[in-house]
């Protein structure tokens, strides 16, 4: 029977009938005359010669809908941009190449950390931030949908099923996000959204007691996924957090702005594989260990914003709860292994879940140590009232670059 159930407070767009990809185009170059569309892609520099990147260009060249692609690439100079240039240059859509490294773009960054407007931290947030910028300066989409360039299973279908629900005229979703199923070897994947999120999620709704905002985030199959599509006017008022709460942060921010019945998430992989972070024990920077203390904190705080009062002891409390609930995830997830086949490395994930824990009470002696932090990068709505011609600005400064090094001569 096909996967039909609606669970949460979030609709579900299943995929019942696998859909040939020609169908869903065909509606989609229709849905174009009134919601043209845009896609953003966050690419680092050594993306380029891994082995996803090569495979996603190619299937974006048979993609006849859209009417932009934004590239925005960060740790790069001259000749790293250079070369990004020659490697996107085949694409037959309307394309830019964002150097975010640039002499141009970071003069604008620097003009806006003098008002303290600029992003503070680098990374995918600041990327992602700075995209969406470009697409309002352009103003040629109504619909936009944003995806990593790390997807070693890549087929365009994936774009068409995400950017689908907030392209159609006829629905009234604002924001979707994508999910899939993280199996593509022999093993299960998605550690931090199946050992940390979710039991993270059910741990506090038990300390804290019952949160509409802890049901909706627990209304969403793969929290964590690095795809989502939204409807262009959502960018002005939309606050991107710049560490690794930025997908948290981002549906935090929907539930925020809009009614429930106004967000979505759809199917868009059967199978899907990218590139795997390490758990990072030793190194609390980097990898898993930072991605989950930076979603903790991301949590605690808009658990904060709606009233809830934090102290050492409940954070102790909810660190003893997540590792119990936790490790009775990990029971269900050994069997559903078995039952399906897959390889399943008990003590591996018992040893994920103990650093999880752990990074509870790090994130919370953090949030309490730092009441005042600004976590998220401010709305481009609030930029542009304190900058009225940054836009132009940066629409020229991205052209310029271009004319200099890309355009024919």
């Amino acid at each position: 029977m096909g996967d039909f159930h609606q669970n949460g407070l979030v609709t579900t767009l299943h995929n019942l009938t696998r859909r040939p990809v020609e169908d869903l185009e065909r509606e989609l170059m229709q849905f174009r005359a009134s919601r043209p569309m845009s896609l953003v892609l966050p690419c680092l520099h050594s993306e380029l010669s891994g082995p996803a990147l090569a495979n996603i260009v190619d299937e974006l060249c048979k993609v006849p809908y859209l009417d932009e692609i934004v590239i925005g690439l960060d740790r790069a100079d001259k000749d790293d941009y250079l070369e990004a240039l020659e490697y996107f240059s085949r694409l037959p859509q309307h394309h830019r190449v964002l150097w975010n490294d640039g002499p141009r773009l970071m003069a604008i960054d620097s003009r806006l950390k003098e008002k303290g407007l600029a992003p503070t931290e680098m990374g995918k947030g600041r990327n992602v931030w700075y995209m969406l910028g470009y697409v309002l300066a352009t103003g040629r989409s109504e619909s936009v949908a944003l995806h990593d360039c790390d997807i070693v299973t890549y087929e365009r279908e994936l774009l068409a099923r995400l950017i689908y629900p907030v392209a159609n005229p006829s629905f009234s979703y604002s924001f979707c996000k994508g999910y899939y199923a993280r199996v593509a070897t022999d093993t299960m994947g998605g550690r931090v959204s199946r050992l940390f999120v979710t039991p993270l999620l059910r741990s506090l709704t038990k300390v804290c007691g019952y949160s509409e905002f802890l049901n909706y985030m627990d209304s969403f199959r793969y929290p964590l996924a690095g795809e989502f599509s939204l409807r262009s006017y959502v960018i002005n008022d939309l606050l991107i957090p710049s560490d690794w709460g930025l997908e948290v942060g981002v549906l935090s921010e929907m539930n925020r702005n809009y009614a429930t019945n106004r967000i979505c998430q759809v199917d868009i992989a059967e199978v899907y594989d990218h590139k795997h972070q390490e758990l990072s024990r030793e190194d609390p920077t980097r990898g898993l260990s930072k991605m989950s203390t930076d979603i903790a904190k991301a949590m605690f705080r808009k658990l904060a914003t709606k009233g809830e009062v934090f102290s050492t002891e409940k954070f102790r409390t909810i660190k003893a709860t997540y590792y119990r609930v936790a490790l009775d995830f990990i029971d269900t997830y050994e069997n559903d292994a078995a039952i399906n086949g897959l390889g399943y490395q008990r003590h591996r994930e018992e040893e994920a879940v103990e650093l999880f824990a752990q990074n509870i009470m790090k994130a919370g002696d953090y949030f309490l140590a730092n009441p005042m932090q600004k976590p998220f990068i401010p709305g481009w709505n609030r930029v542009t009232s304190a900058f009225p011609d940054v836009l132009e600005q940066f629409r020229n400064a991205v052209e310029e670059d271009y004319r200099e090094y890309a355009a024919p001569r």
